[in-house]
C-alpha cells in the first residue's frame, strides 16, 4: 500500500491564519468559521510562496487556464455564467457562487448553510443563474461540473439522500423553492457541462481541493 503523500495546507481567514502540514491541523482552523478561505498544496515552498500573496490571487491561479487561450478542440462559450459549490463535509457546511466565466466577476455568492452537499449547492447555484438571467433578459449559457445537479435542474427533482433536520431548515427551504420555480417557470438557456479536464477548473471554483 503506498504511503499517502503530504500536503501543506494554507489557511487566509480562520480562527488561527497559517500553514498547516495536515488536514486534521487545517480543520480545526476552518471548521465552523463563517467563510474560511484555505487551498491545499504539494510542498512547503509553494505553501509559503501562496500564502505571501492574497487567497483571491493564488485562488484564481491555481488549477486555472488562460480561457482566451485554450488550444483544444472544444472550447467554453466564455459569454457565460459558471456555477460552483463548496462544502466543508459531506454533509457539511456549504456555499455556492456563480460569477461570469470570461472574468471570474461574481454575480452572487450564497450561504453558509449549515449540513449541506455539494450535489445541492450546485443544483441551488444553477437555478439562482436562471433567474438571474431571465429578470436580466440575457440568453446566456450555464456551466456547471456536477453531473447530478444537471439532472436534477432538467427534472425538476432533487433526487438526494441528504437527512432533513433541524438544522438545515433553512437550506431545506431553498431547495423546496428552487424547485417550485423550475416548475412554474420556463427559460432558454443552455445549461452545461463544464470540462474540467479539457479546459482546467471552473471559473467559480472555491480553490479548496
Amino acid at each position: 500500500m503506498m504511503a499517502k503523500k503530504q500536503k501543506f495546507y494554507v489557511v487566509w481567514a480562520g480562527f488561527k491564519p497559517g500553514i498547516y502540514k495536515t488536514w486534521e491541523d487545517c480543520q480545526k482552523q476552518v471548521v465552523g468559521f463563517d467563510r474560511a478561505k484555505y487551498i491545499s498544496f504539494k510542498t512547503q515552498q509553494e505553501a509559503e510562496e501562496a500564502f505571501d500573496q492574497s487567497y483571491e490571487t493564488v485562488r484564481d491561479l491555481k488549477g486555472k487556464k488562460d480561457l482566451f487561450a485554450l488550444k483544444t478542440d472544444s472550447k467554453p462559450i466564455l459569454k457565460s455564467i459558471a456555477v460552483d459549490a463548496a462544502c466543508k463535509g459531506n454533509p457539511g457546511t456549504l456555499e455556492y457562487r456563480g460569477v461570469f466565466t470570461a472574468s471570474g466577476t461574481p454575480i452572487f455568492d450564497r450561504g453558509p448553510y449549515k449540513m449541506g452537499t455539494v450535489n445541492i449547492g450546485e443544483f441551488l447555484a444553477i437555478v439562482l443563474a436562471l433567474a438571474w438571467l431571465k429578470k436580466e433578459k440575457l440568453d446566456y449559457p450555464i456551466y456547471s461540473d456536477s453531473i447530478t445537479a444537471l439532472s436534477w435542474v432538467r427534472k425538476k427533482r432533487v433526487n438526494t439522500k441528504l437527512k432533513w433536520t433541524q438544522k438545515n431548515l433553512e437550506l431545506r427551504s431553498a431547495v423546496l423553492k428552487a424547485v417550485e420555480w423550475l416548475k412554474h417557470n420556463s427559460y432558454s438557456n443552455p445549461i452545461l457541462k463544464w470540462d474540467t479536464q479539457e479546459w482546467g477548473e471552473i471559473p467559480a471554483d472555491y480553490g479548496r481541493k
